[in-house]
């Protein structure tokens, strides 16, 4: 049986659920559950915090989980990105007060950094030689270090950036990571089996996610230009209809371009013009 580590709280925690249940998979109805046994497709669900989750795949006591790419740089552990998914993008920055006159990350060389990110933050400074004069480690509330003289300068995950401005901070410098939640698994060469047909699956909907089935009656005369229009992942399915000179196209159409796709073809003179979604799919 697969194992499988979810974040039980947080950003990460329903979208985590959302993707794995539209991939087919149970998901808990009761927040107090801590396991989930999903007899019919073989899956055990863990739900731990989602910084441990790195933590118990890299020791092998699950097979794998979903995390984020921060959390899972920051572990240690050795565990491995397998797949990213998308969703809960954020980066990782550095911030200070404006007027302390931080433009550069060099600027934070021999100052005091505080972040919950040790690794990452350590890892980060490395690769740019550059030398802090101490990172200072908060598991939380960061943003109020540098007010009450813990930290010169802070580093930590950014996603609107109106807690850092609430606390009187601006980022500045350089992104150190850009983040968003993975599939990760066990650093190790043989994949566990079942993560093959979940790996699978959870393609299936990200791929569905970005995609609607456009359906059309188009006239033979402008025929080759539709299908410019709705080329389709490998060609779009085109098939006469009872009224000769007719044919209907079914075709792949990325969401973000289907309203103009649709004006085009109208203008074209296709008829009965169709959008419906996609709930999951194999490419």
């Amino acid at each position: 049986m697969l194992r499988i580590a979810l974040p039980n709280k947080g950003s990460l925690s329903q979208a985590s659920w959302d993707l794995l249940s539209e991939a087919g998979y149970k998901q808990k109805r009761d927040s107090r559950k801590l396991v989930l046994v999903d007899k019919d497709n073989d899956v055990e669900f863990f739900f731990i915090r989602p910084r441990d989750v790195a933590v118990y795949v890299g020791a092998g006591t699950v097979d794998a989980g979903i995390t984020g790419r921060d959390l899972l740089l920051d572990s240690g552990a050795l565990a491995i990105e397998h797949l990213p998914l998308g969703f809960a993008r954020s980066t990782f920055r550095f911030a200070a007060p404006a007027k302390a006159g931080f433009r550069d990350i060099k600027d934070v060389q021999n100052k005091r950094i505080a972040t919950s990110f040790d690794r990452v933050v350590a890892r980060f400074l490395e690769e740019h030689n550059i030398e802090a004069k101490d990172i200072v480690h908060l598991d939380g509330a960061v943003e109020s270090s540098v007010e009450l003289g813990v930290a010169d300068v802070i580093a930590d995950v950014v996603e609107t950036g109106s807690t850092l401005r609430a606390a009187g901070l601006e980022v500045f410098g350089e992104e150190l990571l850009s983040s968003e939640a993975i599939l990760i698994r066990r650093n190790i060469p043989e994949l566990p089996q079942g993560l093959e047909r979940l790996t699978r699956r959870i393609q299936g909907v990200l791929v569905a996610r970005q995609y609607v089935m456009c359906d059309y009656d188009c006239p033979e005369a402008v025929l080759n230009e539709a299908i410019k229009l709705t080329p389709g992942l490998q060609s779009p399915t085109v098939s006469p209809l009872h009224e000769n000179g007719w044919f209907a196209v079914r075709a792949m159409v990325k969401k973000t371009e289907i309203n103009t796709t649709m004006d085009a073809l109208d203008t074209l003179g296709a008829k009965a013009i169709i959008a419906t979604p996609i709930l999951t799919c194999r490419i």
